[in-house]
């Protein structure tokens, strides 16, 4: 079945199943590899992408439920003022160890401060509950969204 839909601000069509995951509609399909699969339950966060701007598992994701919203990626986060001050945070912080988690984390963070410019800790908790980090970098992570905010120095 073919299906339209909105990645990164360009428009791409693709055969695909409606209750097809959309992690790997982005992956299988338009090679954005980027998104990782984690747990295929929407437990671990690796998934993570933004749905008109929500953080959401794309591992749980129909193609069907995306319909004509926008879907931004890990690829794409940085076009967004928010997330290119995450992800240079995240770099100055050197916050990925092994770095699988990391793109979801960046993209959970990055919808807490479009929604929460200067996030408390517990809002921060809150947004990032679910995002798991093998490696346990949940202090560097903590500190790299505080300095996105402008909260502390990177």
């Amino acid at each position: 079945m073919s299906t339209s839909l909105k990645v990164n601000g360009q428009v791409h069509t693709v055969e695909a199943e409606p209750d097809t995951p959309l992690l790997w509609v982005l992956r299988d399909e338009l090679g954005l590899v980027g998104t990782k699969y984690g747990c295929g339950v929407a437990q671990c966060g690796a998934c993570t992408v933004h749905i008109d701007g929500v953080a959401m598992r794309s591992c749980v994701t129909s193609l069907a439920r995306v319909g004509g919203k926008a879907v931004t990626t890990i690829e794409g986060v940085g076009a967004n003022p928010v997330g290119a001050k995450v992800q240079e945070a995240w770099k100055a912080i050197d916050v990925p160890q092994c770095g699988y988690c990391q793109a979801g984390q960046i993209m959970s963070a990055t919808a807490l401060l479009a929604a929460a410019p200067k996030p408390t800790d517990d809002e921060i908790d809150t947004a990032m509950n679910g995002n798991l980090c093998r490696c346990a970098t949940y202090i560097r992570i903590r500190k790299a969204i505080k300095a996105a905010s402008g909260q502390v120095e990177a």
